[in-house]
């Protein structure tokens, strides 16, 4: 039954990412629920926060995929379950299958190609039909490598378990340079991203942020609720500064208006 849900589920999510872009398949959601199928959610609600770090700087641009997120999470989520992985080893041991995710999705564009030319076909005689069908067989050919992926990381991972557990005592160093590199890539992948988004002007509120989560975080009364209090001084800061655009453009030219305070 886990093995059957592990693949329904798995399709759902690879699908998702291109096509039905519900952002189910993302970390923090998808490891949850796989997570519930292994009988282990609070074990699904850490990596998928971990993981969701790791990965929320790497996006794809076009005909350039990152390691894939979904498929990683999964053998992520199965290594730590059931294999007994550290949540810091499960993730390191994860990023190779995140790169067959990787691989199975340029697989997939790269057949599409070719079959492309029957959608234009179909868009040039208004055949509506015509290109969902080319759409349905996108998604067959992405969910189906990545639910075949995900039950061979479940079967094999079962098989092997023993040896990998062999392995993790005798070549402890190993483990602990998996369980070092996981513990960095969460770091890395919020780099990427603030390296995107980050603005020179910004600098004060991010170097404040930290200063508020470090504060909130050791006050007992607080630290409960650091993350959601640092996110209302968040959406304070910014409802502020977007009252103050607005009435400096509306006093600048009267031309101004609620769009030109974002």
């Amino acid at each position: 039954m886990e093995i059957i849900l592990l693949a329904i589920v798995t399709f759902i999510f690879a699908i998702d990412q291109f096509s039905l872009t519900e952002l189910l398949y993302r970390p923090i959601i998808a490891c949850p629920v796989i997570g519930a199928i292994l009988g282990d959610l609070n074990t699904g609600l850490v990596v998928g926060g971990t993981y969701e770090l790791m990965m929320i700087g790497n996006m794809p641009v076009g005909g350039a995929q990152p390691p894939n997120a979904v498929l990683g999470g999964i053998v992520a989520m199965i290594f730590s379950v059931k294999l007994g992985f550290s949540v810091e080893q499960a993730l390191g041991a994860s990023i190779v299958f995140a790169v067959f995710g990787q691989y199975a999705v340029t697989t997939t564009f790269a057949l599409m190609s070719g079959i492309m030319a029957s959608a234009d076909k179909a868009a040039e005689n208004a055949d509506p039909k015509g290109i969902v069908r080319v759409n349905f067989i996108s998604m067959l050919i992405l969910g189906s490598l990545f639910a075949l992926f995900a039950v061979l990381a479940y079967v094999g991972g079962e098989a092997m378990g023993e040896q990998l557990q062999r392995l993790s005592e005798e070549y402890q160093w190993f483990m602990v340079g998996l369980g070092a590199a996981g513990g960095m890539m969460r770091y890395v992948g919020f780099a990427i991203l603030l390296k995107i988004m980050l603005a020179n002007d910004m600098w004060g509120i991010y170097f404040a942020g930290f200063a508020a989560a470090a504060i909130l975080g050791n006050i007992e009364a607080t630290s409960g609720a650091t993350l959601l209090l640092v996110a209302f001084i968040g959406v304070a800061i910014a409802l502020y500064d977007f009252n103050i655009n607005v009435k400096i453009n509306n006093l600048g030219n009267g031309n101004g208006g609620m769009s030109d305070g974002i």
